[in-house]
């Protein structure tokens, strides 16, 4: 098996990526990255030139942005069936939501909580449109449930039920029913509490 190194900080989105790998329960090797210069140095930025985390690298092979790791992870360690098979319809549905929690949530939430300007001028422009539509187009995929591709727990869950979390949290987005629902049913996986509980030390320790 070849190594597997994850690059993260506990106060980031580097806690979806710890989710997902405590539900894979395979072995890895944690790299502590502290936001400032240690994230902006030469070392770091040759893993992602960004400067953010999180990060993987596994072998020779680097891969940065939650949705494309969490995607990525659940294709090298398919025997914990965290994706839907290649052929089935309901991989078609795990990559939808993926992608769209990382493009038109991401970016309407961020833009509710910046005050950035979404109006009837620009709003077929931008392709996250009106948050509301964000939080429509999931309730009604939710509503199908239990999970994002309905039976089938997924690397998808780990990304749709984390960000919805923090946005819920962070008073971006109304706390409807069906989310909060979904969120504690994905939550209360013993690797999501693991997980949470190994970062959450981590915090502590933290000068």
């Amino acid at each position: 098996m070849s190594e597997l190194t994850f690059y993260s900080n506990p106060m980031s989105r580097g806690r979806i990526v710890r989710w997902m790998l405590e539900e894979l329960d395979v072995p890895y090797q944690l790299e502590i990255v502290e936001f400032g210069s240690a994230m902006k140095s030469p070392d770091y930025l040759a893993i992602n030139p960004m400067g953010k985390v999180p990060a993987i690298r596994h072998g020779t092979t680097v891969v940065t942005e939650v949705a494309a790791i969490c995607a990525y992870l659940a294709d090298q360690f398919p025997q914990q069936k965290l994706a839907p098979p290649p052929q089935s319809p309901e991989r078609g549905t795990y990559y939808r939501w993926l992608f769209f929690m990382a493009g038109p949530f991401e970016m309407a939430t961020s833009a509710r909580a910046y005050g950035w300007r979404i109006d009837e001028k620009n709003v077929q422009a931008v392709g996250c449109g009106h948050i509301e539509d964000s939080a429509n187009a999931l309730e009604q995929a939710l509503a199908r449930g239990p999970f994002i591709c309905g039976e089938q727990f997924t690397a998808a869950d780990v990304v749709v039920s984390s960000y919805l979390g923090w946005e819920m949290m962070q008073k971006n987005l109304d706390p409807r029913p069906v989310f909060q629902d979904y969120v504690e049913r994905s939550g209360s996986r013993p690797a999501a509490r693991r997980a949470n509980e190994l970062d959450n030390a981590l915090i502590k320790q933290t000068p």
